[in-house]
């Protein structure tokens, strides 16, 4: 196989711009990985399924499937310059690739439209609930008063709508500003915020008298817990927590230099991704145990327990409006990645600019994001698809989040593995990750055969669990 020179001319790499340095890109790839999930979802499902014995498949996970695919995305969009359709469709020809290739690029963009539509939804009650929580209203809250906190707020489209247009006005203001104004501006000051934010809240944990326990919690291995199930679930999380399958690692690498290294900056994004997700676990759970609440109860961990653990504790309304700022930044710094792609190609295809392509892009997202708010209240039983069993139950919310986690991000992240791995020319590859020998090597053997085959076993076994 034969390609041609993919190095873009300097004019094109000037009017686009670069990242100011490698960490500046570092802390906006982490900042797009770490989100909600990294709160709430990591630490309890560690728990659940062997602690320590599930840390360790799930960082297996992560250099099998997610470090080998966000390496391929990033190698896209810095080769291409270019968004991300029109980055793996110069990358397929010049490796004499057919074009049809850039469907991935296309699915992962609709992915990520879709899900910021109603991620935003879910931003706006972490906003909300830092009011909430300064004004005290957590204070000697019971189930009950928490729980018809929670209920009213789901039940009030007006509420939410209100809530879903302030996180998606953030975002869009954000976006709007192009990459040194607003993407890594907003990265060098949000998620440096969201380290301290996490170690005083990690500290006040410490003060509870539970710390260890919690500890012992996500760090002790007991195998026996770790079913094949947990191991399906690690490979799942490893690929969904880095923002694979969603362009937007190709719409970052777009801005990247090339004396930078991929494989080190891939490796940094999941180790940071990954130290955010355990520290959040030991800042929580020793709150959680301290007030004998159940540590696996999944998103209501975080607007129905937590609430209830900090309206009864010393300094509650301090460290919850502190917590809830904290998963704030980390919704928004997620909900910017997750609008760029789509904005960057609207920029580039559109006379609109990056001002108008980031207002437009983003009020077609918050206008689908009605629908989800409506689905939680006014369309609670509406089920489009209750025709087939699988789908019974689930409205406009449940379903948008099925078919973009289940079937569209692994299927983006198969055929750019897919791609990679198989059309283009080894020796581009060899010459701009670049890797030295047996770790090139490594690297290619698992994005040819491993990965792949470790996506399709997670897409399968999502379609038919």
């Amino acid at each position: 196989m034969t390609t041609s020179n993919s190095v873009p001319d300097n004019g094109e790499v000037a009017a686009r711009g670069l990242w100011s340095s490698r960490l500046a890109f570092i802390l906006a790839a982490t900042g797009s990985a770490v989100g909600l999930g990294n709160i709430w979802k990591f630490p309890y499902v560690t728990g659940q399924n062997g602690g320590g014995a599930f840390v360790l498949v799930y960082l297996v996970c992560i250099a099998v499937i997610g470090i080998p695919i966000m390496m391929a995305e990033v190698f896209i969009g810095r080769n291409g310059r270019h968004n991300p359709i029109t980055s793996l469709r110069l990358v397929a020809e010049r490796n004499l690739a057919a074009p049809a290739w850039r469907v991935s690029a296309i699915i992962g963009m609709i992915a990520a439209f879709v899900i910021l539509s109603f991620y935003s939804v879910i931003g706006g009650w972490a906003a909300s609930y830092i009011g909430h929580a300064a004004l005290g209203d957590f204070a000697g809250g019971t189930n009950e008063s928490i729980g018809e906190l929670f209920g009213g707020l789901l039940a009030s489209p007006g509420q939410l709508l209100a809530w879903h247009t302030v996180f998606m006005v953030l975002v869009v203001l954000v976006v709007s500003r192009g990459l040194k104004g607003g993407l890594e501006r907003a990265a060098t000051l949000l998620m440096p915020a969201l380290f301290i934010l996490l170690l005083v809240i990690l500290g006040y944990a410490t003060t509870t008298g539970h710390f260890m326990e919690a500890v012992a919690f996500l760090f002790e291995p007991d195998f026996s817990a770790l079913t094949i199930n947990g191991v399906l679930i690690a490979l799942g999380h490893a690929f969904f927590t880095l923002s694979l399958g969603m362009a937007i690692m190709m719409a970052y690498g777009s801005y990247l230099g090339r004396d930078v290294s991929i494989g080190r900056t891939a490796i940094s994004v999941a180790v940071m991704d990954t130290l955010v997700a355990l520290l959040a676990g030991l800042a929580i759970f020793p709150v959680v145990f301290a007030n004998g609440l159940e540590a696996g109860s999944g998103p209501g961990l975080i607007f129905q327990t937590l609430p209830l653990a900090f309206g009864n504790m010393p300094f509650g309304a301090l460290f919850g409006a502190l917590f809830f700022i904290l998963l704030l930044f980390a919704a928004w710094t997620s909900g910017i990645s997750l609008l760029e792609p789509v904005v960057e190609w609207a920029e580039e295809n559109t006379s609109l600019g990056r001002a108008g392509s980031a207002i437009v892009v983003g009020f077609l997202c918050w206008a689908l994001g009605i629908a989800s708010i409506l689905s939680l209240n006014v369309w609670s039983d509406v089920t489009p698809l209750a025709m087939f069993e699988r789908f019974e139950g689930k409205t406009i919310f449940d379903l948008l989040d099925f078919f973009t986690a289940n079937v569209m991000l692994p299927l983006s992240g198969l055929l750019t593995a897919l791609f990679v791995g198989w059309c283009v020319a080894r020796e581009s590859l060899q010459r701009d990750l670049p890797l030295q020998g047996p770790a090139f090597g490594l690297w290619y053997g698992l994005i040819r055969f491993v990965t792949p085959l470790a996506v399709l076993v997670v897409f399968v076994y999502n379609l038919l669990a």
